[in-house]
């Protein structure tokens, strides 16, 4: 059988409801404490009010009636039911009964019996005036008792008179009643006007924390800029304060930071540029000897072909760092027009001599609207990495999508390790220890997503079996 399990209770999470729901709570603590209290205390004085006047009236009572004392003697005729009624009558009154009791003679005023007394109250008369309160007929009655008379006898055959009065208390329980009602609407008030100052004590506490948010929330869009004024002494304007100092100790610091971010970007922009003239050189340099090469022993050779390598390598690293600079500068802009993708990757392959070392799949109607400069940049990266790092066959295939155009690259060597997949699109980054040295800048995959971005696109990365997939993507614009 399945075991049920309870079902949490969500509880309040906002500060406003907590706020509220605490004020309420001891608001209404507050006023069932109070008004408890004071209904009992009322209660008490009422009932030691009735009680007293009631044992006063009685007594008064007692004192002036003429009682047939000779006939309570021993000896003595035992007085008569009409005699015994005449003492109740006197006692009784408006809204009060009487009973009076002489062994088995009782005589009474009003509706009440002997078996309406409690048995506890008919012991105690025997000592004093004493009270009980009874239910009865669905009444409360307030019992008077009193014993009037005691013969000289002892023990059982002892005989005496005593007399019980009851006194109702219905104005009593109606005055009681009346005060329940007047508590309970006073609390339910007490409670209205709490959550009321709960609400508006709430919206003061919260405009400090709000106004904190709504700050903080554009010290994350970027204006740093941003501060609070500062209201009062308490705790929230100290907050508010601490708030403002590290406001502005954060934009000194992004400040700083943007300053030394531009310095980097000009230094290297700048370095790119002037590495070009001495590269020209050197280009036209290596060219010369790259056609006598052949004819020089074999260790010279050797160093002018390693010479003309490192030279390439440097040309190449100076033109992805200035077209990096330019990315970082936020100059970067795009030429749209329309493009026949097939001959734009064609055209690609043919420029660096790679048309038969690539198979392309693409249909010659495939047009799209793009930078086409650019876009040779991102096939001239993904394919040159496809080429370099990989094993053929290289496949190049393209296709029109529902919402844009799609690139695959795909080459069948050994493929990427699965832990450098996240960082083959960071800057300097090569997989493997053994690529440090290798060919290339380590800045060309960086340039093809940033050509991606540029146009809107995305570009992503997985292995294959064998081999590595690229995946271009670029939206109709």
């Amino acid at each position: 059988m399945a075991r049920l399990i309870p079902r949490a209770i969500p509880r309040p999470t906002g500060l406003r409801a907590r706020l509220v729901i605490t004020f309420t709570l001891v608001a209404v603590t507050a006023s069932l404490l109070v008004a408890t209290i004071g209904y009992e205390l009322a209660k008490t004085a009422l009932i030691t009010r009735t009680e007293t006047t009631s044992l006063e009236l009685v007594t008064r009572e007692l004192t002036s009636i003429d009682f047939p004392i000779g006939k309570l003697r021993p000896g003595e005729a035992a007085p008569t039911s009409r005699e015994l009624t005449r003492v109740a009558h006197a006692l009784s009154g408006p809204g009060r009964s009487a009973l009076i009791e002489y062994g088995t003679v009782v005589a009474s005023e009003g509706p009440m019996s002997m078996s309406d007394v409690p048995n506890e109250l008919h012991g105690r008369a025997k000592q004093s005036v004493v009270t009980q309160r009874k239910i009865i007929d669905n009444e409360l009655y307030l019992i008077v008792g009193a014993e009037v008379y005691r013969d000289g006898a002892s023990g059982p055959e002892a005989t005496g008179l005593r007399a019980f009065v009851f006194f109702p208390m219905h104005d009593d329980v109606r005055q009681l009643e009346a005060l329940r009602t007047t508590l309970a609407w006073t609390g339910l008030v007490i409670v209205l006007i709490a959550l009321v100052v709960a609400l508006l004590s709430a919206r003061q506490v919260l405009l400090p924390v709000r106004r904190l948010s709504a700050a903080a929330q554009a010290l994350g869009q970027g204006r740093l800029d941003t501060r609070l004024p500062v209201h009062g002494q308490d705790e929230l304007a100290g907050l508010t304060a601490r708030f403002n100092d590290a406001a502005a100790a954060l934009e000194l610091s992004v400040s700083e930071l943007r300053s030394l971010e531009a310095m980097s970007r000009r230094f290297v922009a700048d370095v790119s540029h002037e590495l070009r003239t001495p590269l020209t050189a050197m280009t036209a340099v290596a060219d010369m000897l790259s056609d006598e090469a052949e004819h020089l022993p074999e260790a010279p050779a050797q160093a002018v072909r390693l010479v003309l390598r490192e030279v390439e390598r440097l040309r190449e690293l100076v033109e992805h760092l200035i077209e990096i600079s330019r990315f970082d500068a936020g100059t970067a802009t795009l030429n749209l027009e329309p493009v026949n993708v097939a001959d734009s990757i064609q055209d690609c392959l043919a420029v660096r001599a790679w048309t038969d070392k690539v198979t392309v799949t693409a249909s010659q109607g495939l047009t799209a609207n793009l930078d086409p400069s650019r876009f040779d940049v991102i096939v001239a990266n993904l394919v040159g990495n496809a080429l370099k790092h990989g094993l053929p066959p290289v496949v190049v295939s393209a296709r029109a999508t529902e919402n844009g155009l799609e690139v695959k690259v795909r080459d069948h060597g050994k493929g990427i390790p699965r832990e450098a997949l996240p960082h083959v699109f960071d800057r300097f980054f090569k997989a493997g220890a053994g690529r440090a040295r290798s060919q290339g800048s380590g800045l060309g995959l960086a340039i093809a997503r940033a050509n991606v971005q540029l146009h809107g696109g995305t570009i992503s990365v997985r292995p294959q079996s064998p081999g590595t997939l690229f995946t271009v993507w670029l939206p109709h614009i």
